[in-house]
């Protein structure tokens, strides 16, 4: 039996609080999970109901959200962050890690976070979850993995601007990325041999250079010198024929070379129900794929469904690491 996995409020004036109950409604005591945060800020006429420990979650009743109590100084307003709330969102996300690091939650699933808030209202320095998740763990370097039932892709340059992917994309880089993504398919998803498909940089993967010069120069070695390690690597593909059906069946996980080339297919295929995974970390992190959705907040329409693919794959992942 894994511990409970710990839900953070993430920003209180998004959807986080909304699709937390609902995540709650639609899976119920199958899958033990409790949500760090302030019950004040979950809609009006939620059921939820109190722990002080991580694993009380699984005495909750299975109609009620299981709330281990974070209190915040300002009132929730949907859509409109409050900066004297940021200080404390980013005190969640450090909770929840400290109770997984202790071994009282099997994983972290993240609520989408505002960027911007927490830096005008708490001087946050990072450029995102991961990076903060990152330096809570003391660990250098991770990977960013979208997935769903049909894909799971990592991209190996994220957010930067496509004129600064050419230069980014190292054979260190590209090597680190490889080398996590195998690590990780293995530990926390039990696959004994990943079968890893790479992309190319270029249309055609350079065709031959007539296309750009960095599929030959930099990618291919790097893939040559792990296969020679025993990496099932296969690649420089070009990027428009690894993503159709009978591609995909073919391998375990696709590594393309950066943000749009791995996220445009993942939303075409499952857009409401793709997950964040964070690789490399000690412990299990998951996030839904989508942001805080300040203009559908407060409404009662936001799709949890993301949410609940993050709950089951932190879940399952947990069970991979035993």
């Amino acid at each position: 039996m894994i511990a409970p996995i710990a839900l953070t409020c993430g920003e209180p004036a998004g959807i986080g609080p909304e699709i937390a109950v609902k995540a709650r409604q639609a899976l119920g005591k199958r899958l033990p999970f409790f949500w760090i945060g302030d019950p004040a800020h979950l809609p009006e006429g939620s059921a939820w109901q109190g722990i002080t420990a991580p694993f009380e979650a699984a005495e909750v009743p299975a109609e009620a959200l299981p709330v281990l109590l974070h209190r915040f100084p300002d009132a929730q307003r949907p859509g409109q962050p409050t900066p004297g709330n940021a200080a404390e969102v980013v005190a969640v996300i450090a909770r929840a890690v400290s109770l997984v690091q202790s071994g009282a939650a099997s994983a972290v699933c993240t609520a989408p976070i505002h960027k911007k808030a927490l830096k005008d209202g708490a001087g946050f320095a990072f450029p995102g979850h991961t990076e903060f998740l990152a330096s809570l763990a003391g660990v250098g370097e991770v990977v960013m993995m979208l997935a769903c039932p049909g894909l799971r892709v990592v991209p190996a340059t994220i957010h930067i601007p496509l004129a600064e992917v050419p230069a980014t994309l190292t054979p260190d880089l590209l090597d680190s990325v490889l080398r996590i993504t195998d690590a990780a398919l293995r530990r926390d998803f039990g696959i004994a041999e990943p079968r890893i498909w790479v992309t190319g940089l270029n249309p055609h993967a350079g065709e031959g250079g007539a296309m750009g010069a960095e599929d030959a120069a930099v990618i291919a070695p790097v893939i040559e010198r792990l296969r020679a390690e025993g990496l099932r690597l296969t690649g420089p593909l070009p990027a428009d024929t690894m993503f159709h059906g009978g591609a995909r069946a073919r391998y375990d996980c696709a590594v393309a070379m950066y943000h749009d080339q791995a996220l445009i297919p993942i939303k075409t295929i499952d857009f409401a129900g793709g997950v964040n995974v964070t690789l490399g970390l000690p412990f299990i992190r998951t996030s839904p794929d989508h942001g805080t959705a300040f203009d559908i907040a407060g409404k009662g329409v936001a799709d949890p469904s993301s949410l609940v693919a993050a709950l089951e794959m932190a879940s399952e992942m947990a069970q991979a690491r035993g």
